[in-house]
């Protein structure tokens, strides 16, 4: 279940009846518990719990409800209760019906309510259905009942009026939603005259059977539309011309074309306008337009909807890259100024010239977030200058987003329309906020359009040109420019966002040919990027002309394997450089099973002599930054290079090479059942058949075998009826084939495509592992077993080599180097193992690194026949195969330094070190 779903189960759980036995299971219930699970707890199989009408969940929670009056003294007994803590439970809560009382216990945080308001409360225990929560979550749910109330509203209005679920009046109804959003807001921000006005006139006005809701909302937006003043004075001869009924007549002048252009109102039904009122009815004083925006934009998409409630990026994550992008240096400003008046204007005038650009800004998160840090730093200098009445002089114009679909691009301007009254209420009061805030400003600052087709410097020209390209409708510009009017001299502009990440097999033809293009006469390698290369491609041109500094976040295989050869030059040869960054962590959202996916933030800016900054999570999740001259494109520390294939291995590493290819159709793959099939007899299956390992069966366990045959023994082979059947189907395959090199092969079809194999061994790398493991899955088999394309091998190459392999200095040179198949490591002879910088080894060194490969695999026989998948899981890895993988990691780093590393980056930091070494330095950029 999502966060929008539980929120709604808890809603109807609060409003129905109170049964006290049957609580504990509908509140497990609403949070995704199935009824299995709950059908143990009933039966007591899986509760614990040793509290009277209690139900204890164990790494969950305890629940108990209580007799009136108890809920004090049961919460107690449940906090007291040794099975609580024995079942580490994360959770207790007691109720009686009417009073409701919750403690999360690794925090303390609690909820002492009414029964009725306890869904106001039930972000706190999200993690009950695995989906991991942050402070803005817990702090306000109302942005996701909202979410939750919007969706129903939309998907009601879309069945009673189809027309409008058309692709061509779509945007009619997205634009109609916005503007009942900011109905909501302003009827219970006083920005309409009366609390509730909109909703309570919708209510008073329209029939009870909703045949004249659509109408009544259709008047009031007219409204809106219309003028209330002439010349700078009140005057009803607008209204008057329009024919406002004077029960419409209450509401303001809205104007910046919110409510310009058509009125048409979808039509009600009974429960549409039911839902309508009860949106009404919540307080819209409680949204949080940086949490909000991204959740609401998914009622409007059909792909996202069933993904509602997830989508939400934290405001901590986003300040990881608006901080060191500008806001560090403002507030390092800030600081400097003190109290010192002249300083404090000049900072503040500094920042009245400020753009924040965000080329893909969806619902305006990165937008809001910089918005209102500004205008924080802001606040504090007209404390400071004893000015704190005094409006912004930061527009909210300033603020420039592209964002391809037409809904998130509405909301992103609301958002920041909000963000700017409640900033306004909270620095300057609500008297002066609502003074200044109608009627709307007409200007148009996010634009609609492809960000990687659209003229950037048309939006955020260099200081001192203005922009006037013109759009029809501030909230309904489905244009590819907008219409802003005015310069900007001597500020500087910003670049942030998180563009769509999608790696070339996911990318559409359109995609495709926007990447091509962006490199167009730079490179010819463009299938190989993921789409967020292309903004930061745009982004280095676009410095070559404006002031300032770019930052994204991204997937971190921008900077991993083939594509930093493409890119990165790109970005250098464009006169930028990598100014912070920091390194891989999990961007998360709000869905279940943390989910998220692996990133990195990236900073650019033209190319100077100041430090950067290089920013990791440590242990324990804080923050380590360190600096120095620059930053590689693989985010390490050190002169700038770029790992290239190479032919051929560094010094006397052993040479690997691909696996074995069938190209058979199959036909000389053997499962057990198929070799018996054969009927040959021990001698045969010794002469005929090998065991070979593909990536999956050598990490995971299973048999499969081929047949193998020498050309000295196929007339032999071809006696047999049964192989000779399968030679026979393998020619015809072949032959069949498109390819003229699979033609040729059918000469001799008895035989793999190639076919390697160790005379007395063979190390084995598969092809394909998870990163999740903490060491790379590297063996050795014998000389009746052989590998499929799927491996790489080293055939009878010395067992030190493995070693070099096993270890923890390897996984982190492949990890980095290689590319990535979703979050698995996709090894490579020519990038990963060829490109490897190793130290001349001695003879000692050698026979110490043999030694170690050797206890290895009498680690791993120890424990036959678990498979590697068994144990190098991170959770179950043995212990003496785990005290091996750390001697031969100890023996080795002493090789290379002396001591053992610290940590993966001063591993990295080595290893690129000796990477130019060694290859003279001609990859430096």
């Amino acid at each position: 279940m999502n966060a929008v779903e539980i929120e709604q189960a808890i809603t109807d759980l609060a409003a129905a009846p109170f049964d006290a036995a049957e609580f504990p299971y509908a509140f497990l219930e609403a949070f995704g518990n199935k009824a299995t699970t709950l059908k143990k707890l009933r039966t007591g199989a899986s509760n614990g719990s040793d509290i009277p009408g209690g139900v204890l969940q164990r790494s969950n929670i305890h629940i108990a409800t209580c007799p009136a009056g108890e809920v004090d003294a049961t919460l107690q007994a449940l906090r007291a209760s040794p099975k609580t803590q024995a079942a580490k439970a994360k959770f207790i809560l007691a109720t009686d019906g009417a009073d409701f009382q919750a403690e999360e216990l690794a925090t303390g945080e609690t909820v002492a309510c009414q029964y009725a308001d306890f869904p106001n409360h039930f972000g706190l225990f999200l993690p009950l259905a695995g989906i991991t929560t942050v402070k803005q979550i817990r702090e306000s749910t109302f942005d996701i009942r909202a979410t939750s109330r919007l969706n129903k509203l939309y998907v009601e209005l879309l069945k009673d009026n189809p027309d409008w679920a058309a692709a061509e009046r779509r945007a009619d109804m997205n634009h109609f939603m916005a503007r009942l959003i900011f109905c909501f807001f302003a009827e219970d921000t006083d920005i309409f005259n009366g609390q509730g006005l909109f909703t309570a006139t919708v209510d008073r006005m329209s029939e009870r059977d909703s045949s004249n809701t659509h109408e009544v909302i259709s008047t009031i937006f007219k409204a809106m539309d219309t003028p209330t003043r002439h010349e700078g004075k009140l005057d009803d001869r607008y209204r008057k011309a329009a024919g406002t009924p004077r029960w419409a007549d209450v509401f303001p002048y809205v104007n910046g074309q919110l409510f310009s252009g058509s009125t048409d109102v979808p039509r009600f039904s009974r429960i549409a306008r039911s839902y309508l009122i009860q949106i009404g009815n919540l307080d819209w004083q409680k949204i949080n337009p940086d949490i909000f925006g991204s959740m609401i934009q998914a009622v409007a998409d059909d792909d996202e909807r069933s993904a509602l409630g997830m989508h939400y990026t934290s405001v901590p994550n986003i300040l990881k890259v608006l901080n060191p992008l500008f806001l560090d240096d403002l507030r390092a400003a800030l600081e400097e100024a003190g109290d010192n008046p002249r300083k404090l204007l000049n900072l503040r005038n500094r920042m009245a010239r400020i753009r924040v650009f965000d080329p893909a800004c969806g619902s305006g998160n990165f937008l809001v977030i910089a918005y209102k840090q500004m205008r924080e730093i802001e606040a504090a200098i007209n404390a400071r200058r004893g000015e704190p009445d005094r409006k912004s002089v930061i527009p909210a114009t300033n603020f420039r987003g592209i964002e391809l679909r037409p809904f998130p691009a509405e909301i992103a301007r609301l958002a920041l329309i909000i963000a700017e009254f409640q900033c306004d209420v909270l620095y300057r009061g609500q008297k002066e906020a609502l003074a200044d805030f109608l009627p709307l400003d007409s200007q148009n600052w996010i634009t609609c359009g492809n960000a990687l087709r659209i003229d950037w410097l048309s939006l955020c020209p260099p200081t001192g040109k203005g922009v006037k390209v013109h759009g029809d409708d501030l909230f309904n510009t489905p244009l590819n420019q907008t219409e802003i009017d005015f310069e900007n001299e001597g500020g500087e502009t910003y670049i942030c966002g998180n563009p769509p990440y999608l790696g070339n097999t996911w990318q559409s033809p359109e995609q495709k040919a926007d990447i091509r293009d962006v490199l167009a006469g730079r490179s010819k390698s463009s299938g190989f990027l993921d789409y967020v290369s292309g903004w930061f491609i745009k982004a280095a041109d676009w410095l070559n002309h404006v002031q300032g500094a770019a930052a994204f976040v991204s997937t971190n295989s921008i900077c991993q394997g083939q594509s930093v050869p493409i890119l990165w030059p790109v970005i250098f040869n464009a006169g930028c450089q990598i100014r912070f960054a920091h390194r891989s962590f999990k961007w998360a959202n709000l869905a279940s099973n943390k989910a998220g996916v692996t990133v990195a933030i990236i900073g650019i800016c033209p190319t100077s002599t100041a430090a950067c900054s290089l920013f990791e999570s440590g242990a324990q999740g804080e923050v380590i930054a360190r600096e120095g001259p620059s930053i590689t494109p693989y985010l390490t520390l050190g002169e700038t290079v770029i790992v290239e294939k190479r032919s051929a291995p560094n010094g006397d590493l052993a040479i690997m090479e691909f696996g074995n290819k069938p190209s058979d159709g199959g036909h000389l793959l053997l499962s057990r059942d198929d070799l018996k099939g054969l009927k040959l007899n021990a001698t045969q299956q010794m002469k005929f058949t090998r065991r070979i390992y593909g990536s999956e069966n050598f990490i995971n366990g299973g048999e499969r075998l081929c047949l193998w045959i020498e050309d000295e023994f196929l007339d032999e082979a071809l006696s047999i009826d049964a192989i000779r059947q399968r030679i026979e189907a393998v020619r015809q395959v072949r032959l069949a084939s498109p390819d003229k090199g699979a033609n040729a092969l059918a000469r001799r079809a008895h035989q793999l495509k190639l076919m390697r194999i160790g005379q007395q061994h063979t190390i084995v790398v598969p092809a394909i592992s998870s990163e999740q493991r903490p060491f790379l899955p590297v063996g050795v088999v014998d000389q009746h077993s052989t590998v499929s394309n799927k491996c790489y091998a080293l055939y009878d190459a010395p067992l030190w080599n493995m070693a070099l392999i096993a270890s923890r200095l390897h996984w982190v040179w492949i990890g980095t180097v290689c590319v990535r198949m979703r979050t698995d490591f996709s090894y490579s002879n020519t990038l990963g193992w060829n490109t490897f910088p190793v130290p001349k080894l001695t003879e000692q060194n050698k026979a110490d690194l043999t030694r170690c490969a050797e206890d290895i695999l009498l680690a791993r026989e120890a424990h036959f026949p678990a498979t590697i998948a068994d144990l190098y899981d991170p959770e179950k890895m043995p212990e003496n195969l785990r005290h091996a993988h750390e001697r031969n990691d100890e023996v080795l780093e002493r090789i290379y330094i002396g001591r053992r590393f610290k940590n993966d980056t001063e591993r990295l930091e080595k290893l690129f070190d000796l990477y130019t070494k060694m290859t003279g330095g001609k990859n430096a950029a």
